[in-house]
This record gives C-alpha cells, sequence and structure tokens, in this order.
C-alpha cells in the first residue's frame, strides 16, 4: 500500500475541481472532458484506497476481539475475508503501476503468423481465442476488427479492439513474437514443430493527443518543374484537344 501516494493524488484533486469553477471552464469542450475523467479516475482511486484501508482496520480489530473471547464462526469468517481482502489488495497494486500515458486507454490488437504455415495460422488462432477469453472474463468488451481466415485451419492475420479501463496497460506486455512448440496435429507422422506469431499491441488514440512536431525534425524539398518540357497531363491534355489518341 506504500505505492500509493494518496496525499499526492488528493491535491492534485482539488486543483483540477478548482479549474472546474472557473468561468471559462466550460468553453472548451475537449479540456473540459479530459478534467473530468481526470477527476473520476482519481476519486475512483482514492475511494477504493480508502474502503481497503477500512476492510483492514474492520479485519484488524475482529481479529483483536477474537483473541479476547474466542468465537469459531467468527473466526472463520475473519479468514474468509481475508483472503478475499488479499486478492483486491494485488488487484488493486496491479492497477496503480498502470500509471502511464496512455495504459487506461482501449487498445488494438494484431495477430500475424510467422512462417510454418497452417501450425503457425493455427497458434495465431489460439492466441486470438485466449485473448479474448481473457478480456470476457476480465469485463471487457472484444471488437473485431478485421479477420483472415487461413486456408486449412487458423487465420492469416486479425485485428481486434479490446475496449475497456487499462486494457491497454494490460496488454502492452504481449507485445512481441510468441512460441509454440508441440507435436503437430497437422504432421500425420506426428513430429514436433516449432510455431511463431507476432502480436502487436497499440493504444487507442484519443481525441485530446496534443502532437507536438520539431521543426528540426522536418525536412523540406523544394523542386521546380521544368519550362521546356510538358508534364504528363499537359501532353494527354493537348492530344485530347486536337482529337488525337495514342496508345
Amino acid at each position: 500500500m506504500n505505492l500509493f501516494d494518496i496525499a499526492t493524488l488528493e491535491e492534485q484533486l482539488q486543483i483540477l475541481e478548482k479549474q472546474t469553477m472557473e468561468e471559462n471552464f466550460w468553453n472548451d469542450s475537449k479540456n473540459s472532458n479530459k478534467i473530468l475523467t481526470q477527476i473520476k479516475d482519481i476519486k475512483n482511486k482514492t475511494n477504493e484506497y480508502k474502503r481497503l484501508e477500512n476492510e483492514i482496520a474492520n479485519l484488524q480489530e475482529l481479529t483483536e476481539l477474537v483473541e479476547l473471547e474466542p468465537d469459531e464462526e467468527i473466526a472463520k469468517d475473519i479468514l474468509k475475508n481475508t483472503s478475499k481482502l488479499q486478492k483486491e489488495i494485488a488487484k488493486f497494486e496491479i492497477t496503480t503501476f498502470l500509471s502511464g500515458k496512455y495504459d487506461s486507454n482501449n487498445t488494438i490488437v494484431t495477430i500475424h503468423p510467422g512462417a510454418g504455415g497452417t501450425e503457425s495460422q493455427d497458434w495465431a488462432e489460439m492466441l486470438y481465442r485466449m485473448y479474448s477469453r481473457w478480456a470476457n472474463k476480465t469485463g471487457y468488451e472484444v471488437k473485431e476488427l478485421d479477420y483472415l481466415e487461413g486456408e486449412e485451419a487458423g487465420l492469416k492475420s486479425v485485428t481486434f479492439e479490446i475496449i475497456g479501463e487499462n486494457a491497454y496497460g494490460y496488454m502492452k506486455s504481449e507485445m512481441g513474437v510468441h512460441r509454440l512448440v508441440r507435436i503437430s496435429p497437422f504432421d500425420s507422422g506426428g513430429r514436433r514443430h516449432t510455431s511463431f506469431a507476432s502480436v502487436e499491441v497499440l493504444p487507442e488514440i484519443t481525441d485530446d493527443i496534443e502532437l507536438e512536431i520539431n521543426p528540426d525534425d522536418l525536412r523540406v524539398d523544394t523542386y521546380r518543374a521544368s519550362r521546356g518540357r510538358r508534364t504528363a497531363y499537359q501532353q494527354n491534355f493537348f492530344c485530347c484537344k486536337n482529337n488525337t489518341y495514342t496508345n
């Protein structure tokens, strides 16, 4: 719980809430929506922190009472609630690490099979099913954007979006090439095959993104058209005006 700086978040929340009281706050809808989203996110985190803190305090008090006056039923409830609270704290700790610039965004995932034909295409399909089931179990929505079926089995490529809070933060670690070693069900000889599939994970970019372009990174090329030669368009136009058509 020490990883969570609630004092800093509460200070940040006060600053953001003061901005909502400014006279011209609602004139810029994009900026106001961005600030309101930040306020909601901070409130959710601080409220969850305080809830967990209260649960811990309650369990400590109950434990002290049971030590003074043993009660088997209460002791069982304490153990049950402690186990549940440990899982909730572990989940909350993970969300505190997801503080990257785009971690809270939805994510777009693309899977391509590597060399290996049907075997790799089947492996790519397995990855797609695995991510889809994880997303559904987590409470996220999966939206298929593009799907190219394999010739015999599996898929040649798939692009899908996972919609939900911190979807990109959870999925970004899956970026890279995934390998599977198994006895292939598509090999009549029962030989062992190694299959590869690449997974590309990108955050969904919202409209409030601010792009900064360094002028030093730009290269400007200037070209002059030759006066002595007609362009292809001018030549074609000239031929049409004179009813001359050439192949």
